[in-house]
């Protein structure tokens, strides 16, 4: 089993060095997940950084490890960013983590026009705060280094956001195209967009092609929001890879 990963604050580090685990975050790693001294642990500063390390010290507010390796996350030629349409229940939350573990880079919670849940005000501050959070365990449950940026976004920020990518593509069921069979750019950011349980609407679809996007198709089936957007990245990592 690979060694638990927890998230801290740290500058430069050297090997020998000590880093600290502190807070909220050193409570669950030492009261909740029971890590001791002796125990070897990753930590991460959520921004690509990591080290190993062996833990000197285990207080219910303080964890202390000593240095044994820094890491680091490799580069990867293509950014991968997701407009997740806002769902009910759970199932964007749901979206969120497995975007996160399977290697997402930024997550732009997308108010749909079809989305049954509206966020706005308090409610919505609260919610886009359940999904930084949600992204924040999902890169610790998946020890990745880097957690996914996380922002709200409307239908035109989305179209500008299209303009800005090296290919955008919108995920849509009636695509002549699979993802599959896409030429994918060399290097840079690729944009998917992912709508929510009823669809995205025609008016949206127009727009989003007149900006630039490609509809194409992941499956011969209709997939859920909640596992569409994962399931993309995953054959555009593929597709990268060859």
């Amino acid at each position: 089993m690979s060694d638990p990963l927890f998230l801290a604050r740290f500058d430069m580090v050297r090997i020998g060095g000590i880093v600290e685990v502190t807070g909220d975050e050193a409570r669950h790693a030492v009261v909740v997940k029971r890590t001791i001294p002796g125990e070897n642990v990753l930590v991460a500063d959520g921004a690509g950084q990591a080290i190993r390390g062996r833990v000197v010290v285990a207080e219910r507010n303080r964890m202390a490890v000593e240095v044994t390796e820094i890491l680091g996350v490799l580069p990867r030629a293509h950014r991968f960013v997701v407009a997740q349409a806002l769902a009910k229940g759970d199932r964007s939350e749901l979206a969120v983590e497995i975007m996160t573990e399977v290697g997402v880079d930024e997550i732009l919670a997308w108010q749909a026009s079809r989305s049954i849940v509206r966020w706005q005000g308090e409610r919505g501050a609260k919610s886009l705060s359940r999904w930084a959070a949600t992204a924040r365990e999902a890169t610790k449950q998946s020890r990745r280094f880097r957690i996914p940026e996380v922002s709200f976004a409307n239908t035109n920020q989305v179209a500008e956001r299209i303009g800005a990518a090296e290919l955008a593509l919108v995920l849509h069921e009636s695509a002549e195209k699979p993802l599959a069979r896409m030429n994918l750019p060399e290097a840079g950011e690729i944009l998917l967009i992912v709508g929510p349980e009823g669809g995205i609407s025609p008016e949206e679809l127009e727009r989003f092609q007149q900006a630039g996007a490609a509809p194409v198709r992941i499956s011969d089936g209709v997939l859920r929001t909640s596992t569409a957007g994962a399931i993309a990245i995953g054959q555009l990592t593929a597709l990268g890879e060859r």
